[in-house]
This record gives C-alpha cells, structure tokens and sequence, in this order.
C-alpha cells in the first residue's frame, strides 16, 4: 500500500483539515486495509438513506424490535418505575422511544436526552416526541461519548434514569470496542438506574446479507453516499463509479462487513486531509461491521460492564432481543486483552 501526504495551504475547496472527521479520513484510509468509520455514514442524506432501509422488507432488525417495545414496553417501564430521565443514544427518527413511549400507563414530568452526531435525525425526534404530555425533550448534537460524559457531569441527576441503546447499534463496534461503551455507558449512571438494549442475533447467512444489501439498492447507496459526503465536504476525488457496494459475512467474527469494492484502479486526492493515494482494481474500504450475538454472549458483556440482569425479550420470528439490565453498586470490571 502506498500512501502520499500532500502538503496543501488551500482549504477553502476542501473543507477544515483540522475537523474531526477530517482527520480521521486521513487515518483511516492510510491503514491496511483501508477502513472509514461507520458513523461518517450519517450524514443528512445517510440518515435519511437509513430510515429508508428500516423499512425495507429485507430489513427485519427495525420491525421486531419495535414488535417487542409493543408487547413488553409496559413491563419495560413498570421495571423501571419512578422514571424522571431517559437518554437515547442514536435517536434515529424517535418512533422507537415513541412507541415504547406509548405504553405509559400514568404520565409525569419527564425528560428526554436525544445524543446523535447527526442534526436531522435530532430534528425528526424532537418534532415526534415534543407532542407527549409532560415531557421535556433535549437534543445533543454530539458523540454517544461526549454527551454521556455532558449528562453525567451534571449535578442536577434525577431519581432514576433510563438510559436506551436500540437498532442493534451496539454491533458496530468491535468486541472490546463494544465492551467499553457498555462499561462508558454504565459509569455515566447511577446504581439503580437502567439500560435498555437491542441486539441483533445470529441468523442463517443468506438472510443476513439479504439485510445488508437489498435487491433495491437503497444499501448500497447509503454505503457509497460516505464518498460523496467525502467529496463534497473534504474535496475528494471519488470517482463514485469506480466503487461497488459489497455485503460479506464474517463467520469466524460473527459479523457482517460493509465494503466499497474498487472496479479499476484509482488515484484519490482528498485536499482537507493532505491525503493522495492510488487504490488497486478489487481493493476495498471497510465501511462498516454489524457483529450478530448469542443472548449469552450479551449478558457476559453487560455482567462485565457492571450491570445486572433484570429482564430480557427475543424476538424468535426475526432472532431479535431486547436486554433490561440494571446498573450495579460496584465498578465495572476493568478492561479485558483481547488476544
């Protein structure tokens, strides 16, 4: 692989150098393989490109999730009941937090906190969840990371928080990756508060890849619609034909990989990221991974995390599950080598 630094004093074309998403362009696509990090994905275009996938009939996680907030959503809150906050990381369009929303039995004072780093999904929530009686809602336009680190430095916590983390979001990370959030998630609450979370489970292969890569090509162009966003906010060069969306399970890694696949050989300037490089004919760029779980293996990593198993639901039509654990008094376990 090589790689040229192009010292550049233009930005103006290329946006800012030194930006975030910038410069982890510049990292990740100087790496073997060439990777980008899934969440460049959501864009304005890309979230809407997501909705779309949620209700594509290849695309089960959405439908059974939101079947299972239907049927359990009123144990899901009398679990958690006196509930003065709930936080959702990745709000998407809100319809799950509305829908499980939906199942109150006696209303009070409530506050929603929407983290998403993409501002239309935080628009679209606000607007469906604003209507609800006696709820307050406050978008955090801003990293899973950053905002839990905001809320939990606040000294105004309430009574019990509920802290949601639904779409099987939690697949995108890799497994210490994953661990670590669930451990960030946990020191951000207090003992006694709850996580929800939604995971994805292991399913026949060709339904798998069916979900990541639909015969409508909605997949395909929200894959590809991260070099446009590259282009037209970084000053790339994609050449967006020169690029194929594939869809590949991992077996060994119980994980499915979004990948652009090069069709012919490509020089890409990106002038933000001082970045030239020449990818090959069958190269790709690894988009994303979505890891696919056992329930054991989700409640291994919420016990390390430092919670403690309240109750679960599976989805057996489509292999979904929903896991209601609560925080613990003690710390979460210290990180684990992976070797």
């Amino acid at each position: 692989m090589v790689v040229r630094l192009v010292p550049s004093d233009r930005t103006s074309a290329g946006g800012d150098r030194d930006s975030k998403f910038a410069l982890d362009v510049r990292y990740y696509l100087s790496l073997e393989p060439r990777q980008l990090p899934s969440r460049y994905l959501y864009d304005e275009l890309g979230s809407s490109l997501f909705e779309a996938i949620c209700r594509l009939p290849w695309y089960p996680i959405t439908r059974a999730e939101t079947r299972l907030l239907i049927r359990h959503g009123r144990d899901i809150l009398t679990a958690v009941d006196p509930l003065a906050r709930i936080i959702e990381l990745g709000c998407g369009s809100g319809d799950k937090l509305q829908t499980l929303l939906d199942q109150r039995t006696r209303t009070g004072p409530l506050d929603l906190h929407l983290i998403d780093v993409s501002p239309s999904a935080l628009a679209e929530s606000t607007r469906a969840l604003s209507g609800l009686e006696q709820v307050r809602v406050v978008a955090h336009q801003t990293t899973y990371e950053a905002g839990l680190g905001e809320l939990s430095a606040r000294g105004d916590t309430p009574a019990r928080t509920l802290a949601l983390f639904l779409g099987s979001n939690l697949g995108n990370f890799d497994p210490p990756g994953a661990e670590e959030f669930l451990r960030e998630i946990r020191t951000a609450l207090r003992p006694g508060d709850f996580f929800l979370l939604g995971a994805d489970l292991v399913k026949p292969e060709p339904l798998v890849l069916l979900a990541y890569d639909d015969p409508l090509g909605v997949t395909a162009a929200f894959n590809r619609n991260l070099l446009v966003r590259i282009n037209r906010e970084l000053g790339g060069t994609f050449d967006l034909a020169a690029f194929t969306h594939q869809a590949r399970w991992n077996g060994a890694e119980s994980r499915v990989e979004m990948h652009l696949t090069c069709l012919r050989r490509h020089t890409v300037r990106v002038e933000a990221t001082e970045l030239e490089f020449t990818i090959e004919e069958g190269e790709s760029i690894w988009t994303e991974s979505s890891y696919k779980y056992e329930p054991r293996d989700l409640r291994r990593m919420l016990g390390h995390a430092g919670f403690s198993p309240a109750s679960h639901w599976i989805d057996d039509r489509d292999r979904f599950a929903l896991m209601l654990v609560e925080a613990g008094a003690g710390r979460p376990e210290p990180a684990r080598t992976v070797r």
